[in-house]
């Protein structure tokens, strides 16, 4: 959740620390702090946002080639300035900045303390600098190896950065179970750590994902990999792929905004390359070398949380259609705490834009102990699901910094809509026109959700005027589209916080039409195709309670528009690929309302992009 920076080299670290955690504060914005060393070890650190910090630096004495920055998510202890990082041991030589949860830290910190610590913060990081201290001072050993002696002890996940006052130049970082890169710069003249290659990528392209257990010693211009087991690792450099321009604002007024408007080249991209619509090929290396397990599938699981769960709601209505498997979709945070029952003959798919997300990787390791083949879906490449997956897809949508999920959204939607029709391909339960019709509509998917994002703005700005105040909305489909109403649901709740609920459209009449009264605005997918009929019915069943309809219909259909006080059009195109086109409206709808109230659409209150904590 939180987001950690660090460098060392010959130039002054601040600069690259406040960038680094700007590009990081969709991490958690809780507070934010730095760490320098410069004669002597300077901390800094303030409530609030990086911002904030900066301010509280301002006419300090800031310079130093050694330092790390932390913008935290707060698990344990409240956001407050004592509570931000950097945290120090108890003689003040040593700081940590810490991403994760120490779980066991109540019964180290009650050792600590009879043997004389003395604790400020409430936190579970603190108790780990003064293990850490604690145990170099007993034991008489370096701080290297008191960080790996420290590790052998705590309990829970980690990405860690460690100063010390009387080693200049020297980082220590680690990782368990939370994200950590090492950057290398040219002629190992400076390094950098961070919890994601954002803060990195305009320094250099050469970069080292930590593994799980493993620590990373900079010292003396040289990088040294070694587990906490004491292994010596030859470390593995990554050359990175994401680009500068890709992670800034581009003229829009939000990160959001700019990636909802760059879905149709995330969706081309999570599509490019992967099927031939003239001979009807799929080229998903990660299916052809399943193929013979794919063939005696017992069933599929797909795991994911939040957004992603929802996409995987998608993903089981176009499985169990195409390629007639029955499909299980799980909460992640769930999976692991109802003994579920998994066979070798299950492939359990787990979902997640950042990769790293702790509640799904948790359930992966659950899944590949029981003996299923695990294949995952994921934006970020190099995290933590593709590594230990037997197989997967990333989704190519590009950086996404905004919290609430957008473009990744859609890119999932795309690649579970290709696992769908290649697996149904592979077990032969789908006939070539199908497949022929289903790859024209993919091909030409991107100019739709261009031509969606360019005719229903206005209306959109129009609807949100009307309804900014609401305190409640109701969101409906049926089938397939279901999803996309409980997607919609949450986009409002998250970045506008307005209550917001998801049905099916037929379980209106089992309890929520209590709730349809003149004020209620109720969105609803609508789309010519599948159940029509039925969702026109549940449409008037609303109207008859005076309840206010925003429908998503076909382009054309003036049959609901007619009954509808608002109706945004979306063009005509397969069942399967409805979601894709009615989420983006959705999309938009949530933005505009949001920046109406007031609300920080990027970073949204109590929430942070990737959930690295359980």
């Amino acid at each position: 959740m939180c987001g950690i920076v660090a460098y060392t080299g010959s130039n002054q670290a601040f600069d690259f620390l406040i960038k680094g955690l700007q590009r990081l504060e969709y991490r958690g914005y809780d507070s934010a702090g730095i760490a320098l060393l410069n004669g002597g070890l300077s901390v800094y650190k303030q409530k609030g946002k990086v911002q904030d910090l900066i301010e509280l630096t301002k006419g300090k004495d800031v310079h130093g080639t050694t330092g790390m920055g932390h913008t935290r998510w707060a698990t344990h202890g409240e956001p407050n300035q004592i509570n931000a990082h950097p945290h120090v041991s108890q003689n003040g030589d040593l700081a940590v900045i810490h991403n994760g949860i120490i779980e066991n830290y109540a019964t180290l910190k009650e050792a600590l303390l009879k043997r004389g610590h003395e604790f400020e913060s409430d936190t579970d990081t603190e108790v780990l600098i003064h293990l850490i201290e604690d145990i170099r001072n007993h034991e008489g050993v370096d701080l290297l190896e008191a960080v790996r002696l420290a590790l052998n002890e705590v309990v829970g996940a980690y990405a860690i950065v460690i100063l010390s006052k009387n080693d200049p130049g020297t980082l220590i970082g680690a990782r368990k179970g939370s994200p950590l890169v090492v950057g290398i710069g040219k002629d190992n003249e400076e390094f950098f750590m961070a919890s994601d290659a954002t803060p990195i990528v305009e320094y250099t392209r050469d970069v080292i994902y930590l593994e799980d257990n493993e620590i990373a010693h900079i010292a003396n211009g040289e990088l040294k990999v070694k587990t906490i087991q004491n292994v010596e690792k030859t470390p593995y450099i990554h050359k990175l792929e994401v680009t500068l321009e890709a992670i800034e604002k581009g003229g829009y007024e939000h990160f959001m905004l700019k990636e909802i408007y760059e879905q149709p080249k995330s969706i081309y991209d999570s599509m490019r390359g992967r099927f031939n619509k003239n001979d009807l090929t799929f080229a998903m290396r990660s299916l052809r070398e399943y193929e013979s397990k794919i063939k005696n599938l017992n069933r599929i699981i797909i795991v994911g949380c939040g957004t992603s769960w929802h996409a995987g709601l998608v993903g089981e209505y176009l499985i169990e259609e195409f390629a007639r498997l029955p499909v299980e979709v799980e909460y992640a945070s769930e999976f692991r705490y109802r003994d579920p029952i998994i066979t070798e003959d299950d492939l359990v798919i787990a979902i997640s834009q950042s990769g790293e997300t702790a509640d799904t990787l948790a359930a992966l390791e659950l899944a590949k102990e029981k003996g299923a083949t695990i294949y995952g879906i994921c934006n970020v490449v190099g995290s933590s699901i593709p590594r230990i997956t037997h197989a997967g897809a990333y989704t190519h949508a590009g950086p996404e910094i905004g919290v609430a999920s957008t473009k990744a959204f859609t890119a999932q939607v795309t690649v579970l809509t290709l696992i769908a029709l290649g697996i149904a391909e592979i077990r032969g339960k789908i006939t070539k026109e199908r497949l022929r019709q289903v790859f024209a509509e993919l091909e030409v998917l991107p100019e739709k959700v261009e031509h969606v994002l360019k005719n229903c703005a206005d209306k959109v700005l129009e609807i949100s005027e009307r309804y900014k105040d609401a305190e409640n909305f109701l969101y409906l489909g049926r089938g397939v589209n279901f999803p996309v109403a409980l997607e919609g649901a949450l986009k409002l709740k998250e970045i506008s916080y307005i209550h917001a609920e998801g049905y099916p459209a037929a379980e209106m009449k089992h309890g929520p039409i209590a709730l349809i009264d003149e004020n209620m605005p109720v969105v609803v997918v609508a789309p010519k195709r599948g159940y029509y009929e039925k969702v026109l019915s549940n449409i008037q069943e609303v109207k008859a309670r005076k309840g206010n309809i925003i429908s998503i219909v076909t382009e054309g259909d003036d049959k609901v528009k007619s009954i509808s006080d608002y109706a945004i059009e979306i063009p005509d195109t397969e069942d399967c690929l409805v979601p894709i086109l009615a989420t983006i409206p959705m999309q938009l709808l949530s933005y505009h309302i949001a920046v109406m109230r007031g609300c920080n659409v990027d970073q949204p209150r109590n929430l942070a992009k990737s959930v690295t904590v359980e």
